[in-house]
């Protein structure tokens, strides 16, 4: 079995300038957990729930807030993603793909094309989906 065969096609992708409200909405609205960043239509970063988890302040929307809580909204995609993110090609076999994750404790793979464009993504979720036992 390959990425081909598991991998989620038509991913949604965010622009490295898109803000983190926006960032925020389209995760929660498609119940995503990664968001590759794409500029030029080319890869560039991903960004995961635990990373908006832990620079979105908690005090959002409370009665709490304070304006420095509204500043941790201001910033935008490539100010908080990950850079470089590893990735795999189509035909990369799924026992790589589980030893990447199991390597770098990471949660999902982008799958590009030979131009870096996102083509699909891979998330332990869809191993365990697609798991013959």
């Amino acid at each position: 079995m390959k990425a081909q065969d598991i991998m989620v096609k038509n991913v949604i992708c965010v622009d490295m300038d898109e803000r983190l409200p926006n960032v925020r909405q389209i995760m929660e609205t498609n119940g995503f957990h990664h968001l590759p960043v794409t500029e030029k239509d080319k890869l560039v970063g991903i960004i995961s729930d635990r990373d908006l988890l832990r620079l979105i302040s908690p005090f959002i929307d409370s009665a709490s807030e304070q304006p420095r809580d509204l500043d941790t909204l201001n910033r935008a995609a490539h100010q908080v993603m990950t850079r470089q993110p590893i990735t795999v090609k189509a035909e990369t076999p799924v026992e790589e793909i589980v030893a990447w994750l199991k390597r770098v404790d990471i949660s999902c793979l982008p799958v590009t094309d030979d131009e870096d464009h996102v083509i699909g993504i891979i998330s332990w979720r869809d191993l365990v989906n697609h798991a013959t036992f």
